[in-house]
């Protein structure tokens, strides 16, 4: 449980900036340069990640189990991830009504996929691995929302056309996952 808690703190952590020290941020890159920072930044959050990696893979072979998710929740938990995709492609589809709206798409999928898997799992390391996503979005999101308001930042319009290619990028993304990929690389297959 120690190497994930260590990796969630490297990588929350590093993600955390923006949020805690922003100006201190702006500082570090005006002196140092962009490049170190990215850098810096890039292989924290990758050591971060393989720390979570593998301590929530070594976590689930001894779980802890707090509660057991009511039946069905998983497939609450699906149509929550299936938005969380669809916001996620949100983030990089041009003009479309969902960026225009909520600004920080990425940031609001990841809300709703650490929800998600909190309804589905109850063993302790789903609660401290998704819990801190969780807890680690919902402040992002404000932050970034008062970091947009202070510098009056305006999203462009979305476009129907903008809009239905990000519905659909997202849904084909979630279904891979879903029905493929979350088995292989995660060994549980939500559905299928």
């Amino acid at each position: 449980m120690g190497m994930l808690i260590l990796g969630l703190v490297i990588f929350l952590g590093v993600h955390s900036v923006r949020i805690v020290a922003d100006g201190w941020r702006t500082q570090v890159m005006a002196q140092r340069g962009e490049g170190l920072w990215k850098g810096l930044y890039a292989a924290l959050s990758v050591l971060g990640f393989v720390l979570i990696c593998w301590g929530y893979g070594l976590a689930r072979q001894q779980p802890v189990v707090l509660w057991s998710p009511p039946r069905g929740m998983n497939h609450v938990a699906a149509l929550f991830t299936l938005l969380a995709f669809v916001l996620l492609a949100a983030t990089y589809v041009p003009r479309n009504h969902l960026k225009a709206r909520v600004h920080h798409p990425m940031v609001a999928g990841v809300k709703l996929w650490a929800f998600a898997h909190l309804l589905a799992n109850g063993n302790l390391a789903d609660v401290l691995l998704f819990g801190s996503f969780l807890a680690w979005a919902v402040l992002s999101f404000r932050a970034a929302r008062q970091r947009d308001r202070a510098a009056g930042t305006t999203y462009p319009p979305g476009t129907a056309q903008g809009t239905v290619i990000t519905v659909v990028v997202g849904a084909v993304a979630w279904a891979v996952f879903a029905f493929w990929a979350h088995g292989e690389l995660i060994g549980v297959r939500p559905l299928g």
